[in-house]
């Protein structure tokens, strides 16, 4: 998984990026300190990995991991190729999901890019360039598809929706928040790969003061959760400098900070939670002595599948899946044991993989 973290220039996507990644990557009070994309690979928490290392004294524990991409600050006129646009645009391109950071504080010691600090003319901005770069791939996707519609009527479908889909944006709409009428069109909006399609996730960046306190007052935030509400998008509230001290601590120290904060996770764990719920992924468990690990897969997927994320042989010669909940496996102590009570279930080529299974595959090539 892949996730992009754009928005204007100095409104702490940066720092955000060194918070969640602790990379000490460049972060200065001018635009475009960053210019090529700076990347990190991030671990996913997940205590149950913890648990299980406990029963199976495991020589590795490989939990699942995201990507973050800190992309340089777009501006208006982007999609014109305004501030490197184009190229910046191009990298957005490459993201499953798109972390919008919105400054949602005052600070007269950084410059913000349009003299002052507005959350709804900024999302519009950033907005309007994404939508305005989709125009123009979906105008030529368009002539393209016309063409093809001469003769046959398939395309002739796709065309005229394509074009319902165009003058959506002409109307200064994201492609997200495009109505499909079924899976033939979904599909269609799919391979259509636009920016302003992809999933959202809006982090409205207040000072420490916000955060400790009741966010939920910052007239900014709640300007921020009202567009979001209206796209059916997520939002974060987090302290991109708080998030950078936290960083620094020890687990000790973080979970007692935190908890005088009064929140119950850091800010890469709430935003790894929404990252998965708004793309719809799960994670299954393998345990042993080798390794225990966790698998990311999407939810709906079915064993032969999810077993194929460990080996394509495993898909290819899949047998059975040897199945039991987490939980249920905490309790009993051990895979043998759960086995022993009859609480390992042996699972066809047609079961569903749920969140917290962990599995054995029996497989034969």
């Amino acid at each position: 998984m892949k996730l992009g973290i754009v928005g204007l220039p100095n409104v702490g996507k940066s720092t955000l990026f060194n918070a969640l990644t602790n990379l000490k990557a460049q972060s200065a009070n001018y635009p475009f300190c960053t210019i090529d994309p700076n990347v990190g690979v991030v671990s996913v928490p997940d205590k149950r990995l913890d648990a299980l290392a406990e029963i199976y004294h495991p020589k590795k524990i490989t939990p699942a991991v995201i990507e973050f991409v800190d992309i340089a600050g777009l501006v208006k006129g982007a999609s014109r190729g305004e501030g490197l646009g184009n190229k910046f645009l191009s990298h957005i391109r490459q993201v499953d999901v798109i972390v919008h950071v919105v400054r949602c504080f005052d600070d007269p010691n950084i410059i913000h890019v349009d003299g002052s600090v507005d959350p709804r003319r900024d999302i519009e901005t950033i907005n309007l360039e994404l939508i305005l770069s989709d125009v123009e791939v979906l105008e030529k996707r368009i002539d393209k598809t016309e063409k093809l519609a001469k003769g046959d009527k398939k395309h002739a479908a796709e065309a005229a929706f394509l074009r319902r889909l165009l003058e959506h944006l002409q109307r200064g709409e994201p492609a997200r928040t495009f109505e499909t009428g079924g899976e033939e069109e979904e599909l269609w909006l799919q391979s259509a790969d636009l920016l302003s399609g992809k999933p959202v996730i809006y982090a409205a960046n207040m000072d420490e003061g916000s955060m400790s306190g009741d966010y939920s007052q910052n007239e900014r935030y709640r300007t921020v959760c009202a567009i979001a509400a209206a796209e059916q998008s997520d939002v974060l509230p987090i302290c991109a400098s708080l998030e950078a001290d936290i960083a620094e601590m020890s687990r000790e120290e973080k979970e007692l900070f935190l908890s005088e904060l009064g929140l119950d996770e850091s800010g890469l764990d709430r935003l790894i939670t929404l990252c998965y719920h708004r793309l719809g992924l799960i994670s299954y468990l393998t345990a042993g002595e080798p390794e225990v690990r966790a698998w990311t897969i999407t939810r709906g997927t079915r064993a032969p599948q999810a077993a194929g994320k460990i080996h394509s042989d495993f898909e290819r010669g899949f047998i059975r899946a040897e199945v039991v909940p987490f939980d249920t496996l905490i309790e009993c102590g051990s895979f043998a044991a759960a086995r022993e009570k009859g609480l390992v279930r042996s699972e066809g080529k047609d079961y569903v993989m749920q969140d917290g299974d962990v599995v054995l595959f029996r497989f034969n090539v």
